[in-house]
């Protein structure tokens, strides 16, 4: 049978435009997760479908403003540390217009909030859980001690607080967090729970680029809505959730002055791939991915962003006369064009003075070490008749009482990862590490992952070389496909660290 999630699979290996076609999907939910009695929001397949995302039809194109993410402040700033308090709660979201949405939040905030954080400088974040399931917040891309890395299985229950501490040992980098208890997940953060945690330190502060009310966090996902305007959550649903929302509102329009701006932008959706351009093929002149900037600037006209990967553009609205507009397009399946292949609108309302520029060298990179150990890392999404699919890492399900590599710390290793399927698209996050992409499919990386990273894309039948270097801390650390619904399933392993 040709399933729709082959038609999307192959649609990205061949690199082709926005999928067309409408064909049966068959609701998934994960084997683990209903034994265990966490099959939230996963359907019977046997339920009705509501029904195509009814998004489209609430939810004019670029009439709605986009929103700036709101900035934290710090509760308390003593001991040579910066602490935050945050509440997970229920919340209602004025998202398409005219409707509330129920969502779940960082602070009653969709989109969630932003913690600007110093390099060397240690942050501690206080996390209630106001929420009925249990949570776990992970720092996607940090630098922290297990105990606070939020590992699928390092819980908070239900009424319950714990304090998270990140040393910020690290350079400069855009990162996210996000909910990561396992088996709810992936529904945790389709419904809201995912925010902005920006590192900056002495070498980013030093250069020109854009800044202030010029550096535009932008997170973006898909989403599924009912005719109420409630999000619709079912696992494995990519082909349906049809309303791309940038900072929380769909298909907005972004005023802009005629001057350079720095978009720092994060794909948070649990399954969509990006493929984002301007629509008149402008330049995007890439400064940073997942780890920070790059070296050197890369110009280009396409960013490809897989579930939680980030880039860091550089866009200079000085080319557009004022009163022009210009859309972001999105060219990766699934979905109609008309809609999936629209993301946001920036609208160039007046003039700037613009003091910002972007250097032809941006950071020095270390050398990439020497490795004391290859190992390869094998990922596979399993479907059999009559069976709910499997999320397979090497074989295997996630177990977390199973350690499934054993690194020796301070060490420097190279990760061959492979997608073992030929039809479905993954990627790979390894928690705890940034690490330097070495090859893909055999050949050298494109300027665009020449950084630090510390999510990969893999679309079908693709491989990457990946070096890292394991000095950081101690302990047992997740490594997984960072399409959630994929993790959900059991797309899952575990490192330890000695």
């Amino acid at each position: 049978m040709v399933t729709r999630r082959r038609m999307i699979g192959a649609a990205l290996a061949t690199g082709g435009g926005v999928l067309l076609m409408r064909t049966t999907l068959r609701p998934a939910a994960p084997a683990a997760a209903a034994a265990e009695g966490h099959d939230h929001g996963s359907p019977d397949p046997a339920a009705a479908d509501p029904g195509p995302d009814a998004g489209p039809a609430l939810a004019p194109k670029f009439t709605t403003a986009m929103p700036v993410p709101p900035v934290l402040a710090p509760v308390s700033t003593d001991g040579g540390a910066d602490t935050y308090a945050i509440t997970m709660l229920r919340a209602s979201a004025r998202i398409l217009p005219g409707h509330r949405t129920d969502v779940l939040t960082y602070n009653g905030s969709f989109p969630g909030p932003v913690i600007r954080a110093r390099s060397g400088r240690p942050v501690r974040v206080r996390q209630t859980n106001l929420l009925d399931d249990p949570v776990s917040v992970h720092l996607h891309g940090a630098r922290v001690p297990a105990d606070s890395d939020g590992g699928p299985m390092n819980l908070i229950a239900a009424g319950r607080t714990r304090t998270y501490t990140y040393p910020n040992d690290q350079a400069h980098a855009s990162l996210w967090f996000h909910d990561h208890a396992h088996h709810l997940e992936s529904e945790h953060v389709y419904r809201g729970l995912a925010g902005t945690y920006l590192i900056t330190d002495a070498t980013e502060a030093a250069l020109p680029l854009p800044a202030g009310q010029y550096d535009l966090p932008i997170a973006l996902r898909d989403a599924r809505f009912d005719q109420d305007a409630n999000l619709v959550y079912r696992m494995d649903d990519p082909f349906n959730r049809t309303t791309i929302l940038a900072n929380g509102r769909p298909w907005p329009k972004v005023d802009v002055a005629a001057r350079k701006y720095r978009l720092r932008l994060l794909n948070s959706s649990n399954l969509r791939f990006f493929s984002l351009r301007l629509a008149d093929g402008g330049p995007l002149t890439q400064i940073g991915s997942d780890g920070g900037l790059l070296e050197r600037p890369h110009v280009t006209d396409t960013v490809d962003l897989s579930p939680g990967e980030r880039a860091d553009v550089v866009v200079d609205f000085s080319r557009y006369p004022v009163g022009t507009s210009v859309a972001l397009t999105n060219s990766m399946p699934p979905g109609p064009a008309e809609h999936v292949g629209q993301v946001l609108r920036f609208d160039v309302t007046r003039p700037a003075h613009d003091p910002s520029s972007v250097p032809a060298r941006l950071r020095t990179l270390p050398p990439v070490a020497a490795a004391v150990r290859e190992r390869t890392v094998v990922l596979e999404y399993q479907e059999s008749p009559g069976a709910a699919p499997l999320g397979l890492i090497d074989g295997k399900v996630y177990d977390p009482a199973r350690v499934d590599a054993q690194v020796a710390f301070g060490t420097s290793e190279i990760w061959t990862v492979v997608n073992a399927n030929k039809d479905v698209p993954h990627n790979f996050h390894l928690h705890l590490v940034q690490f330097r992409v070495l090859a893909r499919n055999g050949a050298a990386p494109s300027p665009a992952e020449s950084g630090l990273k510390d999510t990969v894309r893999l679309l079908p039948g693709e491989s990457v070389r990946l070096q890292a270097v394991f000095d950081a801390y101690r302990g047992r650390y997740p490594y997984h496909c960072h399409l959630l619904d994929h993790s959900a399933m059991g797309m899952m392993a575990q490192m330890e660290i000695t």
